[in-house]
């Protein structure tokens, strides 16, 4: 296998070698410091000329997240632009292992020159997406595409983190699942800025259409912001309804400017945060020592301390 290096990657991404966008995210996601210090060194040196329009799309199991994405891509592609897709994979919580089928799911836009679809483990990140979807973002829009799609691994009470990661967040419901605001939590209407109701073809047209009138009254009860999250339908057996998601998409990026960069501010900070406290951990653990921590966890297990006195004897041992 080749051995890429900073100015092999710096190369490539010039020329707009997918192999050297496809190793680079590799290299992102990987937990050796040398390849995470060779791409903080490539991010440095490669910068986008535009940036993209960062889509995020999460949804319920069954939606048709996959489908919606593929037909949407080709809809890109008429229409002369190029898209990245990071799709998420949950990973196995005992072997560790992922399927990463998105490819196979998604076989007309993956043969297509204009499309790059890549498939992550999520490495058991809550949230729905991989550790390094930011930065694979990143290196995405320093490729050059002109649209960025992160599909999560679903939707649920965490599944919130792609919010911290792009400019627009989709989420695909399908008419008659039961998908209330119960069963896709109020937390998530809170932070989407756009709503689709799937399969909205056949039998499931009348179905819907009810969907659409739930889903409105719903955001019109939950959302008072200065952008009201359309809801809109759309088939992809039938590649309707996606002229309209995309006329949506483009009123938003357009009209919603300040709302954008504020959210890139905001996301700025959040991810900060997420980075100080990591480093901070991984420094803490290996300045503790794996000997003292099991030693009060045993400690704990055995009921001869509480957590809390376990926590605050370590912090004493390294002065903090």
């Amino acid at each position: 296998m080749k051995t890429w290096t900073l100015e092999d990657l710096v190369e490539g991404f010039a020329r707009r070698d997918k192999n050297a966008l496809a190793r680079a995210i590799t290299l992102a996601e990987s937990q050796r410091s040398d390849h995470q210090s060779l791409i903080h060194e490539l991010l440095k040196k490669i910068k986008a000329q535009k940036p993209s329009i960062r889509l995020g799309i999460s949804g319920t199991p069954g939606v048709g997240k996959s489908s919606f994405i593929e037909v949407f891509g080709m809809s890109l592609i008429e229409k002369k632009m190029t898209l990245a897709v990071l799709a998420v994979d949950p990973s196995s919580q005992v072997s560790g292992g992922s399927i990463l089928g998105d490819k196979t799911r998604m076989d007309l836009l993956a043969r297509s020159s204009e499309a790059f679809i890549r498939p992550s483990p999520s490495g058991g990140a809550l949230g729905g997406v991989a550790r390094r979807t930011r930065e694979s973002i990143h290196l995405c829009e320093a490729f050059g595409f002109d649209v960025v799609i992160v599909e999560t691994v679903g939707v649920g009470q965490s599944e919130t983190t792609v919010a911290h990661l792009v400019d627009c967040f989709m989420m695909l419901l399908q008419p008659g699942a039961g998908d209330d605001l119960q069963g896709i939590k109020r937390g998530i209407l809170e932070l989407v800025d756009m709503v689709v109701v799937t399969k909205a073809d056949g039998d499931n047209l009348h179905l819907a259409q009810a969907a659409k009138h739930h889903y409105q009254n719903a955001l019109h009860i939950l959302r008072s912001d200065q952008w009201h999250p359309p809801v809109l339908s759309c088939s992809s057996l039938e590649k309707s309804g996606f002229s309209e998601i995309w006329k949506s998409i483009q009123e938003f990026t357009q009209t919603q400017k300040d709302l954008i960069l504020q959210k890139r501010t905001k996301q700025l900070n959040y991810w900060f945060e997420q980075e100080l406290h990591q480093e901070f951990q991984q420094r803490l653990r290996l300045k503790v020592g794996e000997e003292l921590l099991a030693t009060q966890l045993q400690a704990i297990q055995e009921q001869k301390i509480t957590i809390h006195e376990a926590v605050i004897e370590i912090m004493k041992r390294i002065k903090l």
